[in-house]
């Protein structure tokens, strides 16, 4: 009985094809949270899946359910000794639309294929793959010790890819029931592919979208052209004055004050480096005097989405009626979600154009940004935990340049949060091809088995 066992166990779990047998009958459940034909999925998931495999791990599974959640929940919890820490585990079983028709040959959404050292498939790394892994890891420790040696906790929504509506009041209601020392959870990707990495929070995204509406109908450019404004004109310079020419914010409620100095610390050793596949870095876009890891999770930006006017399509010789864009602020701790649009509508006026209607865009509820300082006690003790696994440099993030639903849990449910990440930023998350490292699964297993043995050994951080 060693820690060394637990992780061949994962070990041999992976070598065995087992990983990746479950993994592809998960993948086989097409669970589009998106669609509505798609609904009956999401329990099939719940039911035949993941609440079968944690019952075989002794754990006893509920399915909850929320008003506003389009699917349920499995809350799953194995308790062994009031003395021991409690950790909460979460994931989400459902996915974006499988988009047929944009994978390469050979390959199907609902298909589990391996192919070059990689298994590709819709949900392979979000989230199937990731907490397939998690479960897994704990499964080698019962296996090895016989039982944890902590007490553990489950949420497993089925809505993370529409928001997580009902995610919060869920949380909120059943707060005693989810109370923990800390949520170690897995989802987004590395810093890199061969780059083990934990995170800490995440950004959030606010999308926006501007609309001028100047009149009814477009008119003949040669009659009208000079005598009436030009809604696409107005609207690219209404976002100029919002963002520099070189993707600086010029808002300055929707930057943080400065970067906190362990933020910094732990970002000097995360190097952003794009792989094989991925876009070369433009210099000189962004904040000045930032390096490229504090200009991706130590700063804010704010991009343009998709903007139409006119008929890009079939251009015509008229002035356009209309224009639409869709922007979208990624921000850190430090901005505050309520007064995003406020400031914004504030700025807008200043700079004269008080004709531009804004309103929070596609969604009902926006994520607050979250970050657990770099050196808290439980992210010292997770870190010393991977790199004993996996003997390689670490990469400790403050937070995710994306967006998860972690405030709900960093605040709503006052926890810590420890998100090991087992994907990489070319994975084709949300696109065609989505496809998951075989060596990233491998070595997910192994870093947590590690983390869970440790769990049950002494000097573990109690208290949040």
């Amino acid at each position: 009985m060693s820690r060394e066992a637990a992780i061949a166990s994962a070990e041999a779990y992976f070598d065995s094809g087992a990983f990746k047998t479950d993994l592809a009958r998960r993948v086989a459940i097409p669970t589009e949270s998106q669609n509505p034909e798609r609904v009956a999925e999401l329990k099939r998931y719940i039911e035949t899946e993941i609440r079968p495999a944690l019952e075989a791990m002794g754990f006893i599974c509920r399915v909850l359910s929320q008003g506003k959640a389009r699917g349920p929940f499995l809350y799953a919890e194995r308790f062994e000794d009031k003395a021991l820490p409690t950790v909460l585990g979460y994931g989400h079983g459902d996915v974006i639309r499988g988009l047929e028709s944009g994978w390469k040959d050979g390959l199907s959404p609902w298909q589990l294929t391996e192919m070059d050292g990689r298994y590709y498939g819709r949900g392979v790394v979000d989230n199937k793959g990731q907490h397939t892994i998690d479960i897994a890891g704990q499964m080698a420790v019962l296996k090895t010790r016989g039982k944890l040696g902590f007490n553990a906790k489950w949420l497993i929504e089925m809505g993370e890819e529409t928001g997580s509506p009902g995610l919060r009041e869920l949380c909120a209601e059943h707060c005693d029931l989810l109370a923990a020392d800390v949520l170690i959870g897995s989802d987004g990707p590395r810093l890199a592919a061969d780059r083990p990495t934990i995170f800490l929070g995440t950004r959030s995204g606010f999308p926006i979208d501007f609309t001028i509406e100047a009149r009814e109908g477009a008119h003949h450019s040669g009659n009208w052209g000079g005598l009436l404004s030009n809604p696409a004109i107005q609207l690219a310079h209404a976002i100029a004055c919002i963002v520099g020419p070189t993707g600086q914010i010029r808002i300055p409620e929707w930057v943080p004050d400065s970067i906190p100095d362990s933020v910094r610390r732990a970002l000097a050793e995360c190097e952003v480096t794009p792989g094989p596949s991925d876009p070369a870095i433009d210099p000189n876009w962004g904040e000045p005097g930032l390096t490229p890891a504090e200009q991706l999770y130590g700063w804010c930006t704010f991009e343009i989405l998709a903007m139409t006017s006119g008929t890009p399509e079939t251009p015509v010789n008229a002035v356009p009626p209309r224009a639409w864009a869709r922007g979208q602020l990624r921000f850190v701790v430090g901005v505050e979600v309520d007064r995003v649009l406020p400031t914004l509508r504030r700025h807008l006026d200043r700079h004269g154009f008080p004709f531009v209607k804004i309103a929070l865009g596609g969604r009902d509820e926006v994520f607050a940004a979250t970050r657990l300082d770099p050196e808290h006690p439980w992210v010292q003790w997770a870190a010393s935990s991977m790199r004993r696994t996996s003997n390689q440099r670490l990469a400790v993030l403050p937070n995710l340049g994306g967006s998860l639903p972690n405030d709900i849990f960093a605040v709503g449910l006052d926890l810590p949060t420890i998100w090991v990440p087992h994907s990489y930023p070319g994975c084709s998350q949300h696109a065609p091809d989505e496809h998951l490292p075989v060596a990233i699964a491998r070595e997910g297993l192994r870093l947590m088995a590690g983390l869970y043995w440790d769990l049950g050994e002494a000097g573990v951080p109690r208290g949040r």
